[in-house]
């Protein structure tokens, strides 16, 4: 991420702080709203973060200010940003709730774009990734259709992939299974809501060796201390249930960045696509 972006500036204040859930989403709401945060009132902040007016405040008293003003007017001095041009508000009311969960999805996959500016920790999560053997991909519940979908494309190019999408007393089990057989890196896609045992699981594969590489709706998430690199990509929020477009997108970026990591996976792609000529697998 750009070092000297508002919302890079917002994470840096807020490291080394133990947030609550309700502060994390706070913290959240503000990454992602980093442009225009020093300009918003403790009452618009609640709204957004989907909290209470107090709890705002308390967040602001939790990072050692006398209260929210305090906080805003450090915003505005450490993280200077333009409030949005006039109209936007009366632009953004005209479209429907259908073309908001839209647009919202567009911002975050822009948020995602500025932060694979600096390629540095995607890259290092590829050549983890590459390099473990077998390579566990974990998901559950909610984040069970993005570890699947990594884990179907990645067995194209990786010698051993194992998808871990079922929860239950097993889990523990495929873990040791996979670091038995020689496994050096886990990777996480962990979405709200967060389960327990997603948490419980990263703790016991860091605990076994394992380094975890893991994919999460927020820098802020409950997995993040159960994380040896986390990369956060923003789920839509303004539907009944949340929209994954920017994890999803983050995942594929993974499996590049894997790719480069292996140096037979162009061959790997090539057998494949010449066996599924032969079986005549797909219409073409």
């Amino acid at each position: 991420m750009n070092d000297s972006g508002p919302a890079a500036r917002l994470q840096q204040l807020f490291e080394g702080h133990r947030l609550t859930p309700t502060q994390r989403r706070i913290a959240h709401c503000m990454v992602r709203r980093a442009a225009d945060v020093a300009f918003l009132s403790s009452v618009e902040l609640a709204e957004l973060a989907g909290v209470s007016q107090p709890s705002v405040t308390r967040f602001a008293v939790a990072l050692g200010f006398d209260g929210y003003p305090a906080l805003r007017r450090h915003l505005r001095e450490v993280a200077p940003a333009e409030p949005a041009a006039a109209g936007g508000g009366a632009d953004k009311d005209a479209f429907n709730e259908y073309q908001q969960a839209v647009h919202a999805e567009i911002e975050n996959l822009r948020h995602l774009a500025e932060m694979l500016a600096d390629p540095a920790p995607v890259e290092k999560a590829g050549r983890l990734l590459a390099a473990s053997r077998p390579l566990p991909v974990l998901g559950l519940r909610a984040a069970s259709s993005q570890a699947r979908g990594f884990a179907y494309f990645a067995a194209k190019v990786h010698p051993d992939v194992r998808l871990l999408d079922e929860s239950g007393s097993m889990l523990a089990d495929r873990i040791d299974a996979a670091r038995r057989a020689g496994a050096s890196a886990l990777l996480c896609f962990a979405l709200p809501r967060h389960p327990k045992e997603v948490v419980e699981a990263l703790a016991y594969a860091r605990t076994n060796g394992l380094t975890v590489v893991t994919v999460a709706d927020s820098p802020f998430a409950p997995v993040a201390a159960h994380s040896d690199l986390l990369i956060p990509a923003a789920v839509g929020t303004g539907l009944a249930f949340d929209t994954a477009c920017a994890p999803m997108l983050l995942g594929r970026v993974l499996l590049e960045a894997m790719c480069d990591g292996l140096p037979d996976a162009q061959a790997r792609l090539e057998e494949f696509d010449a066996r599924a000529a032969e079986r005549g697998l797909f219409v073409e």
